[in-house]
């Protein structure tokens, strides 16, 4: 059986699947993945590698006793031993007071954007050939490269015993490489994610690397304070993260999120950062495509979550929404940022004294009630001066919120497609110009 099935084949399977319960309800997620990587350091390929996956989960429940099974062998025994085996978990389980029971038949606003043929074909050869040309730029100019480049096609697949089917296929592919100088002085990194491979161009994302290795050498201390910054989206994206994972609607009625209020309400219909801010997400979104469906079911509309600053919805889960007699809104499956019109050049030539950040790492949470983060900037910090680029910092420790760095906003640039470094997730994040960003200490950090 073929790894990656058709949306036809996998209703067949899941049908088949279905026919062997004998449980109140029962769901089964199915799920098949190619992955190819090839990975180099110190200018030679480390390691080259593939992946195969597929497997499927069965959840069955008699009442509010619920168990799950999975198994990734799918001869008509196992499909029935997996089924059984559910379901004898679900005999023992103890009774769950939040199973909320099945979705019936949903409407999907079905896409393709996010499966592209010329990404699903790649071959080794196709990944050596983009790899080549990344060391062979960096061979040439005697800097020492790193990097990783992912490819990945897919689909899953969903059907219950009350009707619902579900079926998204996907493709993509993630590239980051660091370029250091000989000496180990210098150091700049880059990151690029897409659907589609044609989009990537490794010679252009080594040269940006390169650039920042060959610029941040024999970096310069500054004190710490707080500092006018570019972040470029890299460095930006792992901060608006923290915002992302909170925006959970239970959370924030009991008291536990930055979205909370004092009596047990939440911050929907609150202002909370710059009017400038939007965020939405939108599964037909053609930059960064997304399921149209979530994990339970339900369907992934176009949602705004920040509009204008202003904090349009959390989102909630069946048995949440129940309880607060609201509408359930499953968290996205994409997530952008609307961006402005500046460039980084232009931003850049705006600031009469500041840093720009390539990439901030070791992120870790201080403080869930304001966001407060804390982590490292790395890979190429450089001071401005005047408009322009003046010479290569050390890096900081930095101590700062994105809730209020979004309120100390002073440009946008024009939003674009980063991979977090922290969760290797992608989303549409454009650069800022952010005045007072809190830097703590130095790093030794290159």
């Amino acid at each position: 059986m073929s790894v990656i099935l058709t949306e036809e084949e996998a209703k067949a399977l899941l049908k088949k699947v279905m026919s062997y319960s004998k449980s109140d309800e029962c769901e089964a997620n199915l799920l098949g993945n190619i992955r190819g990587n090839i990975r180099y350091a110190r200018n030679e390929v480390s390691t080259s590698g593939a992946l195969i996956n597929q497997n499927l989960q069965v959840q069955s429940a008699f009442g509010k006793k619920v168990g799950v099974a999975t198994i990734d062998e799918f001869d008509d025994a196992s499909l029935e031993k997996v089924v059984r085996r559910s379901e004898e978990l679900a005999r023992l389980a103890p009774e769950n007071p939040e199973y909320v029971g099945l979705l019936g038949p949903q409407q999907y606003k079905s896409h393709s954007l996010g499966y592209v043929e010329d990404t699903a074909n790649i071959t080794p050869d196709t990944r050596a050939e983009m790899v080549f040309k990344s060391l062979e730029l960096a061979r040439a100019q005697k800097l020492v490269a790193a990097g990783f480049l992912e490819d990945q096609k897919g689909f899953s697949a969903m059907m219950n015993s009350k009707g619902l089917f579900a079926y998204y296929k996907d493709s993509g592919i993630n590239f980051s490489l660091t370029v250091r100088t000989e000496d180990g002085t210098g150091s700049g990194y880059v990151t690029r994610g897409y659907n589609d491979v044609k989009k990537l161009d490794t010679v252009a994302a080594t040269k940006i690397a390169m650039q920042k290795a060959v610029g941040s050498k024999n970096a310069k201390a500054l004190e710490p304070g707080k500092y006018t910054v570019i972040l470029e989206p890299t460095a930006a994206a792992v901060l608006l993260e923290s915002i992302y994972f909170d925006m959970d609607a239970r959370s924030a009625d009991e008291g536990r999120s930055f979205f909370s209020k004092q009596g047990g309400k939440t911050k929907i219909g609150d202002k909370i950062v710059d009017e400038r801010v939007t965020i939405f997400s939108d599964p037909a979104y053609p930059a960064l495509p997304g399921a149209p469906w979530a994990g339970d079911g339900q369907p992934q509309e176009k949602v705004s979550w920040i509009e204008k600053g202003v904090v349009k919805n959390l989102a909630y889960s069946r048995y949440w929404a129940q309880q607060k007699k609201v509408k359930p809104l499953p968290f996205p499956s994409n997530v952008i940022m609307e961006g402005g019109t500046a460039t980084l050049e232009e931003m850049i030539k705006s600031t009469k004294r500041g840093i720009l950040v390539t990439k901030l790492w070791y992120i870790r949470p201080v403080d869930p009630q304001t966001l407060l983060q804390t982590g490292l900037t790395r890979d190429g910090t450089f001071l401005i001066e005047d408009g322009k680029i003046k010479y290569p910092v050390k890096n900081f420790r930095f101590n700062e919120s994105p809730i209020i760095m979004l309120n100390n906003l002073e440009m946008l640039g024009k939003t674009e497609r980063v991979v977090s470094t922290e969760s290797n997730a992608n989303y549409m994040v454009p650069p800022m110009k952010i005045r007072e960003f809190t830097f703590s200490s130095l790093s030794d950090a290159v």
